[in-house]
């Protein structure tokens, strides 16, 4: 026989078997369909980590007063914690880095809470005090109208757009004045939106802040800010860090050490392996579905093949060989899945698009902060080949059995 003959004939055995093979497709078309959709959103969430990531500063390193081991980057034995939580970190730290050949830039940065007063209306919001002479080289953020900080300010300031447009009734432009703690403040710049906290925070010069902050110190600070001379430098940098802090604070042991260093390279690699991870973690409970798809195509198949025994004899006793009656089969469960997983990319296509709605938004827009899903083709491609697949599969036990019955003893079959 050929193909379009095995195809013709396994195709009447789906249509005349309808209410059978439909609740089998149905258990194709779910387990696709939760499959492609789950892999659609787990694309989704790479692109957005990706996206991210590519928006960050990998070469980044930040030291921060107190030690934890879960805080920390650096190898060590787990569990291990410092015993001091009112360490700071001084000018002697800064000073004490500057010899080090990997660092490219590096700077002290102070943060804290102050009342901002605009338009005689009044909010507490995020200062953070900043080096101005080397910040604009080791920041990401980017301004949508003014500029960044210059070295010779003092009381002017950079506001994030949350800050300009979201908090007070009057929209705050450049050169506009602002009161932080009973100072006026000039607002040189304004930056561009990024859907995170840093659009209602304010950034000033350090020298500024220091005398606008509550319990702020000149020459003390909140954390320092070490800009690798490349990435591939970040890891054995941060280890030289270590060294050199341990030294310079006289820190002896381990268990006494009350500085932390963290890296985003670090973190962005966490992230990475955290939505990777959790992608095959969703795709794995879709998977069980497919299982039981697949034990439902074999199930209707074996009852295919008890219900069609005499034909299946008369096939043989008119010259049909073994191989016809497998190729029928096979191609009968193979359309099972390959229904199953067109209307399974339906659904899955369906499914992505509400994940959106759902408040599963993976893809906001760091201007609009809309969400979207990507449907990729070759995601389509993939669920289909796969139902394809589990079809053939499952049918060939059934096939084979039937390929192999006797004629007379089919022709006897009741």
């Amino acid at each position: 026989m050929r193909n379009s003959t095995y195809l013709k004939m396994g195709l009447n055995m789906l249509v005349h078997s309808k209410l059978r093979s439909w609740l089998t497709i149905i258990g194709i078309v779910i387990g696709i369909g939760s499959v492609v959709g789950i892999l659609s959103l787990g694309d989704a969430m790479q692109e957005q980590v990706q996206s991210r990531l590519a928006e960050m500063d990998l070469t980044k390193i930040t030291i921060s007063p107190g030690y934890t081991k879960a805080s920390s980057n650096m190898p060590g034995p787990p569990g291990m914690r410092g015993s001091s939580t009112d360490a700071e970190l001084t000018d002697d730290d800064i000073e004490a880095l500057h010899g080090l050949d990997g660092i490219q830039y590096i700077a002290g940065d102070i943060s804290g809470s102050e009342s901002v007063i605009y338009a005689a209306q009044n909010a507490t919001l995020s200062i953070t005090g900043v080096d101005p002479q080397v910040w604009k080289y080791m920041t990401t953020l980017k301004t949508q109208s003014g500029r960044l900080l210059e070295p010779a300010d003092k009381y002017v300031a950079v506001i994030g757009s949350g800050v300009a447009s979201g908090i007070y009734d009057q929209e705050i432009g450049v050169n506009q004045v602002i009161t932080v703690n009973g100072k006026a403040v000039r607002v040189v710049g304004i930056l561009e939106e990024e859907g995170g906290r840093g659009d209602r925070s304010i950034y000033m010069p350090i020298d500024g802040a220091v005398n606008l902050l509550d319990d702020a110190e000149e020459g003390v600070y909140d954390s320092i800010t070490v800009k690798a001379r490349s990435e591939d430098l970040v890891d054995e940098l941060m280890e030289d860090i270590v060294d050199k802090l341990m030294v310079s604070r006289h820190i002896i042991q381990e268990d006494d050490r009350d500085f932390s260093v963290t890296a985003s390279k670090s973190m962005a690699e966490s992230v990475t392996e955290m939505t990777s991870s959790m992608t095959l973690f969703l795709g794995a409970i879709a998977a069980v579905s497919l299982l039981v798809g697949a034990v439902g195509i074999a199930n209707t198949m074996f009852t295919s093949v008890l219900e069609k025994t005499k034909e299946i004899g008369t096939m043989k006793a008119i010259g049909a060989k073994n191989m016809d009656i497998l190729m029928i089969f096979l191609f009968n469960s193979a359309m099972v899945g390959l229904v199953g997983g067109i209307l399974g990319d339906i659904l899955g296509a369906f499914v992505s698009t509400l994940f959106p709605m759902l408040g599963l938004q993976m893809m906001r827009g760091a201007s609009s902060g809309s969400s979207e899903i990507y449907f990729a083709p070759d995601l389509m491609a993939f669920g289909l080949l796969l139902a394809i697949l589990i079809g053939v599969i499952s049918g060939i036990v059934p096939a084979y059995r039937a390929s192999k019955l006797k004629p007379v003893d089919a022709l006897r079959y009741e």
